[in-house]
């Protein structure tokens, strides 16, 4: 039996989740977690198989939590269920520890093969992500600009593209309003960004919206 903890912020996906995996037999939920400290907790708490992770969660999330994750149980395999299917995200949480990742559009069926694929040792890429991922090394000297972004500063800049505002996000990252000012101060002179309509329209124009 695989034992997963599911770490996902919306409860519809927890359980659709939830009822796939009743319905497969060979695998159950132990832990459930909404934000990043409750996955740390849960992992101390409960031991688990794999850890089936999304990426935008309150709190420490994204590529920040799978290398935390990484340091607390480095073997422990980590697959990324998520909405996020830019090649730039996915190249990012497969380097920091990632063993799998596959796209929220994906069936059912394709979830459980790679949940079992990864679970018993081995890594997962969603077919139509790999494709993305050669294609986008292809590029060569053509990747965006805004790859120069630490992980923080790009999770940060999705965010504003989404339209939340600088409390919204210190809230939603469990940072102070400062921190986030910073962070958007320092993306924004990287980017050469003059003003908020620059670094909105840029996110949009590259679907980097949250």
């Amino acid at each position: 039996m695989i034992r997963i903890l599911i770490a996902d912020d919306h409860a519809i996906v927890r359980a659709g989740l939830l009822q796939l995996f009743a319905l497969a037999g060979d695998v159950t939920v132990v832990a459930q977690a909404t934000n990043g400290g409750q996955v740390m907790e849960s992992l101390r708490a409960t031991p688990c198989d794999l850890v089936l992770l999304d990426l935008s969660m309150p709190g420490a999330s994204g590529v920040e939590l799978i290398a935390r994750l990484r340091a607390h149980a480095p073997a422990l395999p980590i697959l990324v269920l998520s909405m996020h299917n830019e090649a730039l995200v996915v190249r990012r949480a497969l380097k920091a520890g990632a063993n799998g990742y596959m796209s929220k559009d994906g069936d059912p069926e394709t979830l459980l093969l790679a949940v079992r694929k990864v679970a018993s040792g081995g890594r997962y890429l969603d077919p139509g992500l790999a494709e993305l991922l050669v294609f986008d090394n292809d590029a060569g000297q053509g990747a965006p600009p805004h790859e120069q972004l630490s992980n923080r500063e790009l999770g940060i800049f999705r965010l504003f593209v989404g339209g939340k505002t600088v409390n919204q996000i210190a809230d939603e990252l469990a940072i102070s309003n400062k921190t986030v000012s910073t962070h958007k101060a320092r993306l924004m002179q990287k980017m050469g960004f003059q003003s908020n309509a620059d670094m909105v329209r840029y996110g949009i124009d590259h679907a980097l919206g949250n």
